[in-house]
C-alpha cells in the first residue's frame, strides 16, 4: 500500500509542479487567448471546438460550459463541439475518412469571425490538422492548445492565430493542464463578460 501511495503523491505533486511551470511559461498566451474568445463572443460569433480521446472530452467540457455555465449564472453562450455528433462523426469517417471528421463540420457551421478551439497533446492528430486548414479556409482564427513541441499543429497556424503549448511531455499532465486553461477561459468570460468573479485576496 505504501508504494501505491507514494505513487499516487507523485502524480498530485508532478501534476502541480506542471501547472505552476505552465503557469510562468504561458500565462501571456493564455491572457491572449482570452481577450480573442472575449471579443469573439461580443462580435455575435461561436467558438468551435474539437480534439480527440481525452482532448474530445476538453472540447465537450468547453461547450457545455458556455452553453450552460461556468460558476455564476449567466445568458447561454454559443459554443459547438464538433466531437459531440456522433452520427455525424461516424458518417463521415465511414464515407469518407476519419481525418475528415472535424474539417467537413467546419465546412458546414464555420463563418467569418468565428473560432475554431484545436485541441492535441501532441500537436500531430491529423484530424484536428485538417480542422486547422478547414478553418483557415473558412477564414476563421485558431487558438490550439498543444503540448510537447507543437507538433505538425504549430507549423500550420498563421498570423491571427494563437498557440497555447503546454511546457511538458507527459500527455496525461498535459490534458489536466489544457483543462485548466479551458476553466481560465471560462473564467474570464463571466469576469469581462457579466462582472463575475472578482478575486479576492
Amino acid at each position: 500500500m505504501t508504494h501505491i501511495l507514494d505513487r499516487i503523491k507523485h502524480n498530485f505533486s508532478e501534476s502541480i509542479q506542471t501547472k505552476i511551470h505552465a503557469a510562468d511559461a504561458i500565462s501571456d498566451s493564455i491572457g491572449a487567448a482570452c481577450e480573442r474568445v472575449v471579443q469573439c463572443l461580443l462580435d455575435g460569433h461561436k467558438i468551435m471546438s474539437c480534439g480527440n480521446g481525452g482532448s474530445a472530452c476538453d472540447a465537450m467540457h468547453f461547450s457545455g460550459e458556455m452553453l450552460n455555465r461556468f460558476r455564476h449564472e449567466r445568458p447561454s453562450l454559443p459554443a459547438i463541439a464538433l466531437t459531440a455528433d456522433i452520427s455525424t462523426i461516424t458518417s463521415i469517417a465511414n464515407d469518407y475518412n476519419y481525418h475528415e471528421i472535424f474539417a467537413k463540420q467546419l465546412r458546414a457551421l464555420a463563418q467569418p469571425g468565428d473560432l475554431l478551439l484545436a485541441i492535441s497533446t501532441s500537436g500531430n492528430s491529423q484530424n484536428v490538422l485538417n480542422a486547422v486548414k478547414a478553418a483557415h479556409d473558412r477564414g476563421i482564427n485558431v487558438i490550439a492548445l498543444s503540448g510537447h513541441d507543437g507538433g505538425k499543429m504549430a507549423e500550420l497556424l498563421i498570423q491571427g492565430d494563437i498557440e497555447i503549448r503546454v511546457p511538458a511531455t507527459n500527455t496525461a499532465r498535459i490534458q489536466e493542464t489544457h483543462l485548466l486553461i479551458i476553466h481560465c477561459i471560462c473564467d474570464v468570460i463571466d469576469y469581462q463578460l457579466f462582472g463575475h468573479g472578482d478575486i479576492v485576496t
